[in-house]
């Protein structure tokens, strides 16, 4: 059977996961009972659904028929769905080694994005034949040649050669199932097109058959009966189930193996095989250290693969076991040896992070940036996971007796009327501004800034374009420190004992500030209960009541009004943290306290 590796690559919420359920779905892949009723069927995490967004990069497959010499063949198309967003530019990396070429998809309204950027980049680094799908034609304000001219200015920028240039362009609107070579939404009755130029543009993977058995290892799954899964595409050879092959981990070291099982995809499940040949993507179980990057070779004569190279973190956080009042209550894992054991087992399948032992009860976890690590906190909380983490901070790196700090190109798109406020922002945190256009209304900003200028303005940035500015970011590159960052401009209402908020002294506090809790909620002496509308810390008393008397006073508490706290969530509280501060994780709550629990 011919085969096919294909990668689906786009900027957030372009319609990557829309477009695999429409491909699936119309060629007539058999589907679990469960997800013949749903949509976005890739999306399987409870993380991915909630937040709408692509986590983990996942495969698929489905065969086409194709008329060759007026002969019907059966080609086997790959799919791989990457993450549009840059914290997980870790999975999209080490994903597009397993590619031959990419679907590019771009938004017709919005045209390319950040993230658009970062994944073509490294498309064209790897030498993938591309094809560019401009998606959501449907849309009522879509602008499709603006969206293709785009897309052929980044190609340029980027540094295409003139083959590359010469893309294939494809018109779609995933969520109807419709694909056409013309922007015509009226002329498309399928997604045919899409499969008619994947199996005419995108070559047949290199490798050959003949040579001995090498596979790159990138992706592993852990499963209750089979135990470690490593996924990853055959460059040369073939295997046969039962084969001994050998494991060369990343020190070089050889080990001998008899695989338990050997898979390949079909739908969006694995099917046991009996043999598979170079070019296909497998999965095969009985490797039990198997890490991504490594290569899993032929017994007689093995030979290993190069390493994948990932981009380094940027960003850091302290993680370590809880140390409230309130530790051990609410959480099922709350020993340093547990915390340590599952930020260690993340390693093996995220490429992108980085963890050390600080001291017996806390690690220094690096990451791509804040969502990257507050989707691993947001994780371990779901398991039952209790842990306390300090504010992010940029890893700072020395050169020529220079501290370098990593830079971000931040890209906004905001209504006229509010661009002066984020420029006037953004600027008082260090931001350059590089590029500025208004069409249609809509400002388009671009932005050089240290990436320590963006922690905490995500809220301010919502509040400042009434929700409806679009901001994306993306590492650019580490320059010199500019030095002297000041601390937010807000202090913390502190509860000041331990106990349980009460109404009555809770609208005493409210005047002070906004508050983060209501009624009736227990809280410990240091734990920030709101924002203080000044920028110095004040210690208060939420638990306070009402002394009673037999006196009864006409009226007396009626008119007074409560406000509606604001709810902190993960990413709020992180955001909002000073460096004396600590968010407190549990899966029942989000706590903010100070380190120093003493006034």
């Amino acid at each position: 059977m011919n085969i096919r590796n294909v990668a689906i690559i786009a900027h957030v919420d372009h319609g990557k996961t829309t477009l695999v359920d429409a491909m699936l779905r119309q060629s007539h892949t058999q589907l679990s009972k469960e997800a013949s009723g749903a949509d976005l069927i890739m999306d399987s995490n409870e993380l991915e659904k909630e937040r709408g967004i692509t986590i983990f990069s996942k495969n698929a497959s489905i065969v086409v028929d194709q008329n060759v010499g007026g002969k019907e063949e059966k080609i086997k198309i790959n799919i791989i769905d990457t993450p549009g967003h840059a914290d997980f530019g870790g999975e999209v990396e080490r994903v597009l080694n397993m590619a031959d070429g990419c679907l590019l998809l771009v938004d017709a309204k919005e045209g390319p994005m950040p993230q658009t950027r970062f994944v073509l980049k490294k498309a064209l680094q790897m030498k993938l034949k591309i094809i560019v799908v401009i998606n959501k034609i449907d849309k009522p304000d879509a602008r499709t040649n603006v969206a293709l001219n785009k897309t052929f200015d980044l190609f340029v920028e980027l540094g295409a050669d003139d083959q590359t240039l010469d893309f294939p362009i494809i018109y779609c609107a995933s969520k109807q199932g419709k694909a056409g070579w013309e922007p015509h939404l009226e002329h498309m009755t399928s997604i045919e097109p899409i499969f008619e130029a994947i199996l005419n543009h995108i070559p047949e993977p290199k490798g050959d058959t003949g040579k001995p058995f090498q596979m790159l290892v990138t992706t592993i799954a852990a499963d209750t009966f089979k135990g470690r899964i490593a996924t990853g595409r055959i460059y040369n050879g073939q295997i046969k189930s039962g084969q001994d092959i050998i494991h060369i981990n990343r020190l070089g070291e050889q080990k001998k193996y008899r695989p338990t099982s050997l898979m390949t995809f079909l739908g969006l499940g694995k099917v046991e095989v009996k043999e598979a040949q170079a070019g296909d993507i497998i999965a095969i179980s009985g490797i039990p250290d198997a890490t991504i990057g490594e290569t899993i070779a032929d017994s007689l004569s093995p030979v290993a693969l190069p390493l994948l190279a990932i981009e380094e973190p940027t960003v850091k956080m302290n993680f370590g076991i809880n140390t409230s009042p309130f530790a051990g209550r609410e959480g099922q894992f709350t020993t340093s040896r547990q915390i340590r054991e599952r930020l260690y087992k993340e390693l093996e399948t995220d490429m992108a992070l980085r963890v050390e032992d600080a001291d017996g009860n806390s690690w220094t976890v690096s990451g791509r940036g804040e969502l990257h690590l507050s989707i691993l906190i947001e994780r371990m909380r779901r398991e039952g996971y209790e842990l306390q983490v300090s504010r992010p901070q940029v890893i700072i790196k020395e050169k020529e007796g220079k501290k370098m700090v990593p830079y971000e190109q931040v890209f906004v798109e905001v209504p006229e009327e509010h661009s002066g406020a984020v420029i006037q922002k953004l600027g008082s945190r260090r931001g350059e501004l590089k590029d500025m256009r208004t069409d249609n209304g809509i400002t388009s900003l671009e932005f050089v800034m240290p990436t320590q200028g963006l922690f905490g303005y995500r809220t301010e940035f919502l509040t400042d374009t009434r929700g409806l500015g679009i901001m994306n970011s993306i590492f650019h590159e580490y320059r010199v420190d500019p030095g002297s960052w000041q601390e937010r401009e807000w202090g913390s209402l502190v509860a000041h004992e331990t106990g349980e908020t009460n109404m009555y002294g809770l609208l005493n506090t409210q005047e002070r500030g906004t508050l983060f809790l209501g009624p009736g909620v227990p809280v410990y002496r240091g734990q920030v209960v709101g924002r203080h509308s000044k920028n110095s810390d004040l210690w208060v008393n939420v638990c306070k009541t009402k002394q009673l008397s037999n006196v009864r006073s006409k009226g007396e508490g009626v008119s007074e009004h409560f406000d509606k706290p604001k709810e902190m969530g993960l990413e709020d509280a992180i955001e909002y943290i000073s460096s004396d501060e600590l968010v407190e994780i549990t899966p029942k709550n989000i706590r903010i306290r100070k380190m120093d629990l003493n006034e």
